[in-house]
């Protein structure tokens, strides 16, 4: 898709759920994390002339060898916008679709599994041409994202229910159908809050769920250039934008491998088996691997106790005797979504994934898109919901007897 003598431009992109690789594997372009790379010629594109007549007639003009969007205003009346070529950009789409013109294919996968169960897939929500990602070809590689992406026939669509308007300098703008919303990182006292994109890249607040034909408020103050820690959600996928910079202050996959032999290196026990626990390696056996009571963090492995069996899905903690949920611990292995390369301390409540305190408190206070319009903060390496009053719990192992 690329050529392996391109400059890497500026960024990684992560889809959340996958905790380092897809059910099935990485294959083409259908993976967990992407590198965008600048292409031998610019294939990027920028608004021309802009056509009012019939929608019989925009169907005609939708067909030349031109990128053009087409806007259904009635039975009688359409837009058409045709896009010339611009040498200054690089174009990448994003969609549910394995048709040439996507680059990164994404679809959805059933989420908040707990340790290494099997992910099922859905029947996707995602579009075929949800979004497309436009870079600049020179520094500093400016990034920008916009809703929708041009099909086979170099066409982006809006019927006549989709959400569409006039701008105030008479140029049209719209909506797509399941919405492509971006979150920008927090900035000192500014929150973190998610925002809808238009097709040509303005930003809104959310839509009213009733009343999806309706846009939201314009954010005239905000684009949609992406930036370290941007998350982009394309309903039911949620992408993660790492620049090079950024990706240069994370750990890499190595050395998230060397954290996990330096905690196996420190010897933990079961204080009811007295055996040594283990993290397992990615394919390795798993016999030895740490279980927590996540209701006070301390890690044992997998033990009878007493005879006491479990109840509603709560276990009594032979130190403490607090009870609560008792699963299996899993490395968090997609480096991208760390915020720090601190050795793995905390694991998140209910599922288990273990990560950096940092790590731990950053994804804490994200709320992730669940369903159609319900944001809650969620594990970023399985997508499950995390518990409101206590997202995440301090691990406390331990040591050897000699």
């Amino acid at each position: 898709m690329f050529s392996s003598d391109s400059v890497l431009k500026v960024c990684m992109c992560s889809v959340c759920r996958c905790n380092g690789s897809l059910p099935g594997g990485d294959r083409g372009r259908r993976r967990s994390r992407f590198s965008l790379f600048e292409r031998p010629s610019a294939n990027g594109v920028k608004p021309s002339t802009t056509h009012t007549c019939s929608p019989q007639a925009a169907k005609v003009i939708s067909k030349n060898s031109q990128h053009s969007v087409s806007y259904t205003l009635s039975w009688s009346e359409a837009v058409v916008v045709e896009y010339t070529d611009d040498n200054e950009t690089d174009m990448f789409q994003i969609g549910r679709s394995t048709e040439n013109p996507i680059d990164i294919v994404v679809t959805e996968t059933a989420g908040g599994r707990h340790g290494n169960s099997p992910m099922r897939p859905l029947q996707s929500t995602v579009s075929r041409f949800a979004c497309r990602i436009v870079c600049d070809r020179t520094p500093p590689y400016t990034a920008r994202v916009y809703a929708a992406g041009f099909d086979c026939s170099r066409n982006i669509f809006l019927g006549e229910k989709a959400a569409k308007w006039r701008t105030f300098d008479g140029q049209m703008d719209g909506l797509t159908t399941n919405g492509v919303l971006l979150m920008q990182p927090a900035r000192g006292s500014k929150p973190a809050v998610w925002r809808e994109i238009s097709v040509c890249g303005n930003v809104f607040t959310l839509r009213d769920t009733t009343s999806p034909q309706d846009r939201g408020k314009q954010v005239k103050d905000e684009s949609p250039v992406l930036l370290d820690g941007s998350l982009i959600d394309l309903c039911g996928v949620t992408l993660l934008w790492r620049s090079v910079e950024g990706l240069s202050r994370s750990p890499t996959a190595g050395h998230l491998e060397a954290l996990r032999l330096r905690l196996n290196a420190a010897r933990p026990q079961c204080p009811v088996l007295l055996s040594t626990l283990a993290f397992p390696s990615l394919d390795g056996p798993r016999p030895r691997r740490p279980w927590v009571y996540l209701t006070c963090g301390h890690v044992h492995g997998y033990h009878p106790w007493q005879g006491r069996e479990e109840e509603r899905g709560e276990r009594e903690c032979p130190l403490c005797r607090s009870r609560g949920p008792y699963v299996p611990l899993t490395l968090g292995r997609v480096s991208d979504v760390y915020v720090d390369a601190e050795s793995p301390s905390h694991a998140f409540v209910p599922c288990g994934h273990v990560c950096s305190e940092r790590t731990a408190e950053h994804w804490s206070k994200t709320p992730l898109k669940r369903g159609t319009n319900i944001f809650h903060p969620a594990c970023p390496f399985c997508l499950g919901q995390l518990k409101r009053d206590r997202p995440y719990v301090r691990l406390i192992f331990q040591g050897p007897l000699d």
